[in-house]
């Protein structure tokens, strides 16, 4: 629908915007992408795929983002860093100057929704500034037959070209802000064309809805199915692999990135993905590369003369992306629903090389990993890093979270026990024989290898050792396929001294980080953690 033919659909009377001269509503990708180019946001690269440039904000801006303290929120919403207070009289403010300035652009408005389970669908209107992000909106979210009688749940308002002149007298700290009123079901998004901002602005609504109000289990994790409908889960923070692993050419793709867990099993929120592009190449990742089409939104990334992607050139950001629908995956489950899980992978690149490659985990190790949240960053992919730094993230979510993690741990908890054949798994994607520097990263193959074994229940066959510091219990043989050797995070290195060092080093961080639940966690996932009162790994 174009300027000026959109019905009664958008209710856009409180932005005073005359919706017959600068809306367009519900266009479809191929004018969107005409006004992108015609708008100087970006350019078509050879693969058809428009390439955009986010501007400033290359990423999230954590520390600018806000909820609106009210009666619903005071006593419910975990406060802190993370989830930073903002009265109702400053939203107010804030949404007035965001509807102000749209009231003076030419603007994008899509219906969408996020949430395959019709029982917990949540319906979106994003008003956009440029078309690119209405494309990204596009293929993030759901598209479902518009409805011109109905009104939208929530509204997301993006406005990247509004700066906010002396943001302390709104009770936001720079010229660019996200907000959220769960009340008032709005979020603001200001001085920022990063598109992530959209995206997790609605994972963190469902992160408090699903929970708090329906007692679903909200998951930063990407999911897959077998042909015979075998669902595994992968949780992971960036660079870790989440959304590698999961697009298998072997199994259907449920999403890569956000799922919820309700009784009657798993649900994307989404229905497309957000893959990162840095390295990215079709012997290591295919099914991705294919999908950079006609129709897929690239970000930030550099195109050569002759507009073809150079997926190794980070000199904008290492945080490269790319959005397309899931149907551009050659094997996407459309209906965004599975089974309860079979399989639950937790990815972690450990770049101290202490992790075994894969673990089983009990009950209350899950929990403790799932709360811990363990990656680790290394030198150069931020200033100031110079050795491997342990990064913990709980729930692999944390910077999305509205409630409380012991809520999500104890929802976890819960269908662990209901279910206990359900088997988790700890993954190292990260370094081997050796900490980042002077050992390698394991190959991908390998990895895949072992969670494929892990799937067809091959690899429980196996012998399995005890790490007798992490308390892990780790295979030593998966096949032909991965060398035995691999599978010893401790032989590897050559150097058990050394190796114990770096164990005990690693465990203490872990036990460090995890005296915040103090109060929150049973003793018995205390004591699923790692001991560092002995070195010796035994058999």
């Amino acid at each position: 629908m174009k300027k000026g033919n959109i019905g009664n659909a958008p209710d856009l009377k409180y932005l005073k915007i005359d919706s017959t001269k600068n809306v367009f509503y519900q266009l479809p990708v191929s004018e969107l992408v005409e006004h992108a180019l015609a708008n100087h946001e970006g350019r078509l690269s050879d693969t058809g795929a428009l390439a955009a440039d986010t501007g400033k904000f290359t990423g999230r801006s954590p520390k600018d983002r806000f909820l609106v303290e009210d009666s619903l929120t005071k006593d419910s919403v975990w406060w802190g860093e993370i989830n930073q207070r903002m009265s109702p009289a400053n939203f107010e403010a804030l949404f007035s100057k965001v509807a102000a300035h749209l009231s003076d652009k030419i603007i994008y408005v899509r219906d969408c929704a996020a949430g395959a389970d019709p029982a917990y669908q949540i319906d979106l209107r994003v008003v956009t500034e440029t078309a690119y992000q209405s494309i990204f909106a596009n293929n993030l979210f759901l598209r479902p037959e518009p409805n011109l009688d109905a009104q939208p749940a929530w509204s997301i308002l993006a406005a990247p070209t509004l700066l906010i002149e002396e943001p302390h007298q709104y009770g936001i700290i720079n010229e660019n802000f996200v907000a959220i009123d769960f009340t008032k079901k709005i979020v603001l998004i200001a001085g920022t064309g990063y598109t992530g901002e959209i995206k997790k602005s609605i994972f963190s609504i469902l992160n408090f809805i699903l929970p708090f109000q329906h007692n679903v289990l909200s998951m930063h994790c990407s999911a897959n199915t077998s042909k015979e409908g075998e669902t595994a889960l992968f949780f992971g923070l960036s660079g870790t692999g989440k959304t590698t692993l999961s697009a298998d050419r072997n199994r259907k793709l449920i999403g890569d990135d956000e799922h919820g867990w309700s009784e009657k099993g798993i649900f994307n929120f989404e229905g497309g993905c957000y893959a990162k592009c840095v390295g990215l190449s079709e012997d290591k990742e295919p099914e991705i590369f294919h999908a950079i089409r006609f129709g897929s939104l690239l970000e930030n990334v550099v195109l050569d003369e002759f507009d073809r992607p150079d997926y190794n050139d980070i000199s904008k950001t290492e945080n490269t992306r790319v959005s397309y629908p899931i149907d551009f995956m050659e094997n996407a489950e459309m209906s965004g629903i599975g089974r309860e899980p079979e399989n639950i992978f937790f990815l972690t690149a450990d770049a101290f090389g202490v992790l075994p490659p894969i673990s089983l985990l009990t009950i209350d190790q899950a929990v403790y990993h799932f709360v811990s949240g363990y990656t680790a960053k290394v030198a150069g992919t931020e200033v100031g890093v110079k050795e491997p730094t342990a990064a913990f993230s709980t729930c692999f979510g944390q910077a999305f979270l509205p409630l409380h993690p012991s809520k999500y741990a104890a929802l976890l908890r819960s269908k662990l026990e209901q279910n206990r054949n359900i088997k988790v798994w700890l993954v190292n994607t990260g370094w081997i024989a050796g900490p980042y520097g002077i050992g390698r990263r394991i190959k991908l193959n390998y990895t895949r290898s072992l969670i494929r074994a892990a799937m067809d229940g091959s690899l429980l066959e196996s012998h399995f050792n005890k790490h007798n510091i992490f308390g892990l219990e780790y295979p030593t043989s998966c096949g032909e396929h991965v060398p035995a050797q691999i599978l010893d995070a401790r032989g590897l290195w050559n150097n058990d001294e050394a190796y114990d060092m770096q164990a005990k080093r690693l465990a203490k961080l872990f036990i460090s980080n995890f005296e915040k639940f103090n109060n929150e966690m049973p003793p018995s996932v205390h004591a699923a953690g790692p001991k560092i009162e002995t070195t010796v790994l035994v058999s």
